[in-house]
């Protein structure tokens, strides 16, 4: 069975609802997979922006989340689990907004893609308030499989 994640809010390569922008509640997307790989033991996630600012001339990836230690148990994440809950033992580290919590899509300009990684891992993480590149360096040689859900967002 392959490592799937999809949202029940949106299909894949599909619009993001607004209610998960900064344009209204910004709660962070209900999130669920399966097939996670044999002998994982936490997951990791990923959610950023290759597109920032313009997508005609992109110049960075913005993060937007970032968690990792999520229980090898866990195969979802609520709506709006950024401030209502992660399960226990989760930990979130700092994205491009300077903070641990979810930031939804807000594109200055055009329509923007948005990268929900979510890496199975062999191991659980000795970090503290990791970004995105700290935590890409810990997971080398520890990734045992990786899926991924492209949405689409666009300011009105």
């Amino acid at each position: 069975m392959p490592f799937t994640l999809e949202s029940p809010a949106f299909p894949p390569d599909g619009p993001i609802p607004s209610a998960y922008t900064c344009e209204a509640g910004d709660a962070s997307p209900p999130l669920k997979w399966s097939g996670a790989p044999a002998g994982t033991k936490s997951f990791a996630l990923i959610i950023d922006d290759p597109d920032a600012p313009d997508p005609a001339a992109p110049k960075m990836t913005w993060v937007h989340w970032v968690l990792y230690n999520i229980p090898a148990s866990t195969s979802m994440l609520a709506e709006g689990a950024a401030k209502s809950g992660l399960p226990q033992g989760t930990l979130a580290g700092t994205n491009n907004f300077r903070r641990t919590a979810y930031g939804g899509p807000c594109p200055p300009i055009g329509t923007h893609r948005y990268f929900h990684k979510l890496y199975a891992l062999d191991t659980t993480l000795t970090l503290a308030n990791a970004n995105k590149a700290a935590l890409e360096k810990a997971m080398a040689g520890h990734v045992l499989g990786q899926a991924v859900l492209v949405g689409t967002y666009k300011k009105r």
